[in-house]
């Protein structure tokens, strides 16, 4: 039997397989399974789930919490035209697609404490026209910020399997600075940010106020600290490695080892 990540087939139920859900009945692709259309009940449950993870969050220690709101995964499969054809309170206009959003926004920001922050990934366009845009973005941003937000996380894409992203090194980075600008909230760019002068550049120049990185911290998951040796800064080694720094940091130097004494 193949991987599941591998994708060799759908599973039905009767196999296991999951039942999706989505704001319609619209598949990602011809090979995907049909979801089933939320109602009411399943939208409050949701809501409800998202509050719960919070607050499991808050109680194992993390320091900041994120909501995921891109990529295709439900809350933009609402926000976005091309997946939500719904006719009720949570379809057709902005204010009802973002509606749900929103919803999810309230009820973690009330069981998130204020002095911690509270992130929210976005995919800033759809990259496919009649699709959700920039524009749009900016518009949620405001709601965002106003319903107790403190940073919009500017990705892109993934709602459709056709659309065509011209992806390049720190490609969605002008949506972030777009978003910081008009909207008037702090924003973090990510996507093709590879490089420590490039990564610094972005937030010298006002582009965001953070920046993300993944597939490069796989990679090299000491990214940080050989960003730092590039830039001219100081940074700390973790403890568990100090053996490993290299010969001349200042972390390696000023540390006493019972065995020097």
């Amino acid at each position: 039997m193949a991987s599941p990540f591998i994708g060799d087939r759908l599973l039905s139920p009767a196999e296991g397989g999951w039942q999706p859900v989505a704001p319609s009945s619209i598949a990602f692709a011809p090979h995907y399974a049909v979801p089933q259309p939320l109602d009411q009940a399943g939208i409050d449950a949701i809501v409800r789930a998202f509050a719960l993870s919070a607050q499991r969050a808050l109680a194992a220690g993390f320091d900041f919490v994120e909501i995921h709101a891109a990529h295709g995964y439900l809350l933009h499969e609402f926000l976005s035209p091309l997946a939500n054809q719904r006719t009720d309170a949570y379809g057709g206009s902005f204010e009802n697609r973002t509606r749900f959003l929103l919803r999810v926004v309230d009820a973690v920001r009330a069981a998130w404490p204020d002095h911690l922050p509270l992130f929210v990934r976005i995919s800033s366009t759809d990259w496919v026209e009649g699709g959700w845009t920039i524009d749009d973005s900016i518009a949620l941003a405001g709601h965002l910020r106003a319903h107790g937000v403190d940073l919009v996380d500017c990705s892109s894409g993934g709602q459709v399997p056709h659309a065509v992203i011209p992806v390049g090194p720190a490609f969605q980075t002008p949506f972030a600075a777009r978003i910081r600008a008009e909207a008037a909230i702090p924003t973090a760019a990510v996507g093709m940010i590879t490089d420590p002068q490039q990564a610094d550049t972005i937030i010298a120049e006002g582009h965001a106020d953070l920046v993300f990185l993944a597939r490069e911290m796989l990679r090299d998951p000491y990214w940080p600290l050989h960003a730092a040796a590039v830039l001219g800064e100081s940074a700390s080694w973790p403890v568990q490695y100090l053996r490993a720094a290299p010969p001349h940091s200042p972390t390696r130097a000023a540390i006493v080892r019972p065995e020097s004494r």
